[in-house]
């Protein structure tokens, strides 16, 4: 029998299988009585979990972050689903598959950065072009730049996501870029590749999806801009006025500061580069919040606490296949 996933647990099932003990508290009933608390994650969903029984004998034997084998039954707390769990152990190395836990983009992540790579051959500004080849060369960034999400919980929240939705910032600058005049196109393009790469070191992509130490206390646009300013330190003759302005990017691309953005973008590549960023991830958002919930009957999506509002889902449109 195949792995039942989270989003398929349905009330009075019985489950046996892995999952990823996001959370663990222990805790006493009214009558003294020690019960676990778990929230368990696969890459479908997560439900909250409950050890009434043996709650004393089945602490020690895991941590928060541990994969664990459970077995249990599906019950409902107030309408919402519940894992009673029944009995427990912590997982053996070789029995868990990464792929089972962390979503990861339906793309194929090396076409997604040789596009990229095809891209940023039309940099023409041979400073630029030495400093990007510097970040597609870095075999260490590359390997977390693949992996990484784009953020912990607003979009592509997957494997892959930081990788797919910078190809699609770049995508949109080719289609978009061409409308103005007087946009440096090598700057920009520029920009687009390098506005989020602090995010491969910002966040935390093994287990679950978190903040890194480094990511809590600096933030993705701090970590950019020591990236980047690292790689130029170490190309002699890179003129100080494209560094100032490629950095600006980096430090503008939110837009406003009550969106975290230490400056608001003061040219016209940093304006143009912060509304197709937001307006990738807010598009990437809204598909993964109508996808997260196509089974359901409603033309409506539940209420999303981010957009603060209910997004109506797209209908399938009949084509006449003779128009």
């Amino acid at each position: 029998m195949g792995k039942v996933f989270v989003s398929q647990f349905k009330k009075g099932q019985s489950v046996e299988g892995f999952f990823l003990a996001k959370e663990k508290t222990a805790s006493k009933t009214k009558t003294g009585s020690l019960y676990l608390s778990l929230r368990l994650t696969d890459r479908t969903g997560e439900i909250e979990g409950r050890v009434w029984d043996k709650a004393a004998e089945f602490a020690p034997l895991f941590e928060k972050d541990d994969f664990i084998k459970v077995q249990g039954e599906v019950d409902e707390f107030q309408g919402v689903p519940q894992l009673r769990i029944l009995r427990l152990r912590k997982a053996a190395g070789g029995e868990i598959d990464p792929a089972d836990f962390l979503p990861k983009t339906a793309q194929d992540v090396d076409s997604l950065l040789s596009e990229i790579g095809e891209i940023l051959k039309s940099v023409r500004n041979p400073h630029l072009c030495v400093l990007l080849e510097s970040f597609l060369t870095d075999e260490e960034f590359v390997k977390k730049f693949k992996t990484a999400p784009a953020a912990k919980a607003m979009h592509h929240v997957y494997l892959g996501g930081l990788l797919e939705h910078t190809l699609s910032v770049l995508r949109l600058i080719r289609l978009v870029a061409p409308q103005y005049k007087d946009l440096d196109p090598d700057l920009l393009l520029s920009g687009g590749f390098l506005h989020d790469v602090g995010k491969v070191d910002e966040l935390a992509y093994e287990r679950s999806f978190d903040y890194t130490d480094r990511g809590r206390l600096l933030g993705h646009i701090t970590l950019t801009a020591e990236m980047l300013d690292r790689k130029i330190q170490g190309l002699p003759d890179f003129p100080e006025t494209l560094a100032l302005l490629l950095k600006h990017l980096v430090l503008s691309h939110h837009g406003e500061y009550i969106f975290g953005s230490p400056k608001r973008p003061k040219t016209l590549e940093a304006l143009l580069l912060h509304h197709l960023d937001d307006l990738d991830a807010k598009m990437n958002a809204f598909a993964s919040w109508i996808e997260k919930e196509k089974e359901s009957p409603s033309r409506w999506t539940s209420y999303h606490k981010l957009f603060d509002r209910f997004i109506l889902k797209p209908e399938e449109i009949e084509r006449d296949e003779n128009a």
